[in-house]
């Protein structure tokens, strides 16, 4: 009997967070449609307009790479997290709330919303630098999928999409050929960049500058140095024991249980990638083109294979919920360092509290309907007895306090394997001059998804974080080496 309530409380908690789930992202979804849709209509009613609206003539804009000037500011680069996107997806929504428009040169590329951190990273190199995607020969051979992806050619990658423009009062069909600019192909340790991730968009950029360490980048002669700063806003930069709760198995952190949330996302997703509507994934794409899962490549017995796990992402553990479990964090930190010539900085987030030795919600209105019941689930997880501890010294205890996707203790600063130099501060604005190779960390009261998609409900809040990150950036963050850069004033 007892065993039979446990199967039918989960059953139950699982249809709430499948149903939850869904309606939030259609929701976004939709939000972003109708946004376009209105701004098509008010277009089209716009005397001596094209038709095709502003969306398109912003695209086609996108044709000339953008100039550069020796002695200006360098870019800011928000790179989004899990089931994000970058400029250019789900219409004119913006994954950061508008916070790139805070600065006039802000970048926010569009990497894979479910592909790996290191595939990630991979891309995220390419777009900022140019030239064609390259996973590498060896991750490819074991992932399973093509080496190569998209190809920045000239300061262009050109594409050619069959997209369906709502005009009032009819549907056009229309065919366009859009470019995609290289970003900043003056890239170098003379001109490095400043980073700002959100959620696994940490440990993308971290593994991007292991990588340029390690001059991982065939014709190109990288260092550390290429990376300025690096900025965590409620970063995973040590797993999360949410993964466990959507699905992943404890016992090793790599492999999905056969029922579970992530089950789902799985079978949707495999779905969506072999139906291949050009224009859907051109408005939002989960970042799997190099698996080359749509039904021209695949066919029927294709999609038969990634629905069983035989092939695919899936199979492989090439996507992104492995490296966020905390037993795929420590092996992925595990060739990552701190470097000496780097500013970090973090903002660690939670919506809980201590009541008579107990952990809870600290708020039931403050808290996003997607993640109150992983708010109050990640305050009681217990590490599953049959199971080994992810690490030596594990403590459930220490992992309760959580923003309701990650646990705060993963989002101050790398700790595991081993401890990175850090320090905590209580103002972010009277920690200056920051010292470079050091996480310096502060934890706001604040939701996973406070400070992104919806900047109405930070509102105060939202301006004086992303204020904050840009002041430092643009005169606080200034190497020995080079004299600091300020952009120009008007008026």
């Amino acid at each position: 009997m007892a065993r039979l309530s446990i199967g039918i409380l989960g059953l139950t908690e699982l249809f709430v967070s499948v149903t939850v789930h869904l309606l939030f992202g259609l929701y976004i979804f939709s939000a972003a449609l109708a946004s376009d849709l209105s701004q098509a209509v008010t277009d089209c009613l716009r005397p001596n307009v094209f038709n095709l609206g502003a969306w398109q003539r912003e695209a086609e804009g996108r044709g000339q790479p953008p100039v550069v000037f020796e002695g200006s500011p360098p870019p800011i680069v928000l790179v989004h997290g899990i089931f994000g996107f970058g400029k250019g997806r789900l219409g004119g929504l913006s994954y950061f709330a508008g916070a790139e428009k805070k600065d006039e040169r802000v970048l926010v590329p569009d990497l894979g919303s479910l592909t790996s951190i290191h595939d990630r990273a991979r891309e995220l190199f390419y777009y900022l630098k140019g030239g064609q995607v390259d996973y590498g020969e060896e991750h490819s051979r074991i992932s399973r999928h093509s080496q190569f992806g998209k190809i920045y050619e000239q300061g262009k990658l050109k594409l050619e999409n069959r997209v369906q423009i709502f005009i009032y009062p009819v549907l056009k069909d229309h065919v366009y050929s859009s470019s995609l600019a290289w970003h900043y192909p003056s890239w170098d340790e003379r001109h490095p960049l400043h980073f700002v991730g959100h959620s696994a968009g940490v440990q993308v950029v971290r593994v991007l500058q292991q990588m340029l360490a390690d001059k991982a980048f065939s014709g190109y002669d990288t260092s550390e140095d290429w990376v300025l700063s690096l900025t965590s806003l409620s970063g995973a930069l040590n797993g999360t024991t949410r993964a466990y709760f959507d699905g992943m198995r404890p016992e090793d952190g790599r492999f999905m249980k056969p029922i579970s949330l992530l089950q789902f996302c799985r079978l949707g997703v495999i779905i969506y990638d072999w139906l291949d509507i050009s224009w859907l994934k051109h408005y939002y794409n989960f970042g799997f083109d190099h698996f080359q899962m749509g039904w021209r490549n695949a066919g029927l017995s294709g999609l038969v294979d990634l629905l069983l796990g035989n092939t695919g992402p899936f199979a492989s553990g090439d996507w992104i919920l492995p490296d966020l479990t905390i037993q795929g964090s420590i092996r992925l930190n595990s060739g990552l360092q701190t470097f000496p010539n780097t500013f970090y900085f973090s903002y660690a987030t939670k919506r809980t509290r201590k009541v008579f030795g107990f952990t809870i919600p600290s708020s039931i209105l403050g808290i996003h309907p997607l993640l109150f019941l992983r708010v109050m689930q990640m305050c009681q997880w217990r590490f599953p007895r049959n199971a080994p501890p992810p690490y030596k010294g594990y403590r459930d205890e220490d992992w309760e306090d959580n923003d309701g996707a990650l646990n705060t203790i993963s989002m101050t600063h790398p700790r595991l394997p081993m401890e990175h130099p850090n320090k905590f501060v209580a103002d972010d604005s009277k920690c200056h001059p920051l010292q470079p190779g050091i996480w310096y960390y502060r934890i706001l009261e604040a939701d996973h998804i406070f400070f992104i998609v919806n900047r109405e409900r930070a509102g105060i809040q939202f301006d004086l974080l992303y204020d904050s990150i840009f002041q430092r950036c643009r005169k606080h963050i200034i190497r020995n080496n080079m004299p600091p850069i300020l952009p120009k004033q008007s008026g």
